[in-house]
């Protein structure tokens, strides 16, 4: 998180040091004292308060506390082995994308240019292995997994047709439910409803064993988060996107082709990222505090755009699962 380098030199206790130099050696006066731990409060609430009012971004309110009932490690080993498996399996159907893909090079490129920018909402994030994968399906999905392990379906490519503005929007957004621990916060509250003792059991693998970290791992994949999570997460989404080039506006155009693709066959994104004109109308409210952000950002030296259109082989290949 980002402050200003001078903000501590107001605090720097050098009203003490005068206050002191006023007064006689033997002098009991309490006011140096009484200056020195006023100057020490400042500081410290200046270096709390800070965050809440100084930076520049969207405004969320703070984690939930529920995220800290389960382990973080345990939800993130869960989510590593879920992956594994979901890659594993698309690579016996011939569905995972080679890493000379071009859309899985473009994914991977904007992806590497967003996550500098997520170790302020996520200390954890920057030992996370980041791994970013394509898997060719009809579906209009993508996810980010507790430990920054992303999948996108060929089907939201290919059927939105997105820009890189959008494709950064989406994955910042996915990013953004990892980062907050949404999927943690979930479990958290799971716990505290069945109760501490069972749960906690399960997640340290000393109860059902139908109920160890591969266990939690598969309902990583089927969570459906509600409404706030999913505005904090447009919005930290819009941020990180703008932060790393790309134009946030681009929120809005993908929600709007994401409400056009939701007419008729729910797609399978839609049916957990609700869209609709409230959602349109949040982002728009908070494009003026990104686009200082997304002004100021170097703007990706390349440019890859939306997939061309697929050959016969690629399409076999991209076939739904």
């Amino acid at each position: 998180m980002s402050t200003s380098p001078t903000t501590d030199s107001s605090f720097d206790g050098a009203p003490t040091v005068r206050a002191r130099a006023s007064h006689a050696p033997a002098c009991r006066c309490a006011l140096p004292g009484r200056r020195l731990f006023g100057a020490a409060l400042l500081a410290g609430g200046a270096a709390q308060l800070l965050p809440a009012w100084a930076r520049e971004g969207v405004d969320v309110k703070p984690p939930s506390a529920f995220s800290k009932i389960v382990s973080a490690e345990q939800i993130e080993e869960a989510a590593a082995q879920q992956y594994a498996q979901l890659l594993a399996q698309a690579a016996r159907q011939h569905a995972l994308a080679p890493t000379n893909n071009p859309q899985l090079v473009r994914l991977r490129s904007i992806s590497q240019r967003i996550i500098p920018h997520t170790y302020e909402w996520n200390a954890r994030a920057r030992q996370w292995h980041w791994d970013v994968n394509l898997i060719g399906s009809k579906q209009i999905n993508a996810f980010c997994m507790p430990g920054g392990k992303i999948a996108c379906y060929t089907g939201i490519l290919e059927r939105l047709m997105l820009s890189d503005d959008e494709v950064a929007m989406v994955m910042g957004h996915e990013m953004a439910h990892a980062l907050r621990e949404h999927a943690r916060e979930q479990m958290g509250k799971t716990a505290a409803t069945r109760g501490a003792i069972e749960i906690g059991a399960a997640i340290l693998g000393l109860g059902n064993v139908g109920r160890t970290a591969a266990g939690i791992g598969g309902q990583l994949l089927s969570l459906r988060f509600g409404r706030e999570d999913e505005s904090e997460a447009d919005l930290i989404g819009l941020e990180l996107a703008a932060r790393a080039g790309y134009d946030p506006h681009a929120g809005v155009t993908l929600w709007q082709k994401m409400a056009k693709a939701s007419q008729g066959a729910q797609p399978e994104f839609i049916s957990t990222h609700p869209s609709g004109p409230t959602r349109i109308r949040d982002i728009e409210a908070n494009l003026p505090k990104v686009e200082p952000l997304y002004a100021r950002a170097a703007k990706p030296a390349q440019r890859f755009g939306p997939p061309k259109s697929a050959t016969p082989a690629e399409r076999s290949g991209a076939a739904e699962k």
